[in-house]
């Protein structure tokens, strides 16, 4: 993946597209964005997996593992999901359906393929969390299709577009659809006031950005210049793809493994939590 660092400005009448992606494969995983590269720009977007297998190829799920400081999104597409995580929630994941960990001080779950489940595809996207909440204690949400509101084409995974609004409390200000368009079929997004963060990434067919330009394709993921305008899209063929908009994560990115936190001594702390839950699950034979 060629580095983040190509991202210039544009100005153009439309809102320009300024880097492109396809990223890189980890197995079944496309890695979109990563805190290291994209998500310096892209923040409170901070990292975004394409995922899709088959189980058939022996795939067994992500296993137990931990995080501080974010929050994750999973976006099922397609596949149901088995969860469980340490805050105490465990349960089936249908597809259509939303996962939001937040994990704040610290949290470590699991995600694998349900029972006769064939394939799996989905989105993980990771949210940077204000100073305010980074070490709060972890919070899951599980919403079923029908708990996720749409307008539209829309489907509302995290903020508000139009009159409906997610169920999960966006950390920030910030947006997070899921979208479906039948070939030739135009839609324009209109971000929020201060909404100067924007991408889209497409999970199936090819979507036109009014720019004139190629079209973004299927795993590809697509940055489009800080700005507050509209932005025209079209399907090339029939299209789902999802969309971000977030006014900008003001804070540093410190990284560790798993976690992304605004300090070194936040960062401290998340994971000193981390490591005290994961020695709880040894213990109790859950852990290797």
């Amino acid at each position: 993946m060629s580095t983040a660092t190509a991202i210039t400005p544009a100005a153009t009448a439309a809102r320009a597209i300024v880097y492109r992606t396809f990223g890189s494969q980890h197995g079944p995983i496309v890695r979109l964005m990563s805190p290291g590269d994209l998500g310096e720009f892209l923040k409170p977007f901070v990292f975004l997996d394409l995922f899709g297998f088959d189980t058939t190829g022996g795939h067994k799920g992500f296993g137990m593992h931990p995080h501080s400081g974010i929050a994750t999104l999973t976006w099922l597409i397609e596949g149901d999901t088995q969860y469980e995580d340490t805050t105490g929630e465990q349960g089936v994941l249908p597809a259509g359906g939303v996962e939001w960990m937040r994990a704040g001080n610290g949290v470590w779950h699991d995600g694998a393929p349900a029972p006769g489940t064939k394939r799996v595809q989905g989105f993980q996207l990771w949210v940077a969390l204000p100073a305010a909440e980074e070490n709060a204690p972890a919070q899951s949400i599980y919403l079923s299709p029908s708990q996720v509101p749409a307008e539209g084409p829309a489907r509302v995974l995290l903020g508000r577009y139009g009159a409906a609004q997610s169920l999960i409390p966006a950390p920030a200000p910030m947006n997070y659809l899921a979208v479906q368009l039948k070939d030739g079929e135009h839609w324009r997004y209109t971000p929020p006031a201060g909404h100067t963060v924007g991408w889209v990434a497409v999970s199936a067919g090819r979507l036109g950005t009014g720019t004139g330009g190629e079209p973004v394709g299927t795993g590809e993921l697509a940055v489009f210049e800080e700005s507050g305008a509209a932005i025209d899209f079209v399907a090339r063929g029939n299209t789902s793809f999802v969309l971000g908009s977030a006014v900008k994560h003001p804070h540093e990115l410190v990284m560790g493994h798993y976690s992304v936190h605004t300090s070194k001594a936040a960062l401290d702390q998340g994971e000193a939590e981390i490591r005290r839950i994961g020695a709880r699950l040894r213990q109790e034979g859950r852990l290797a």
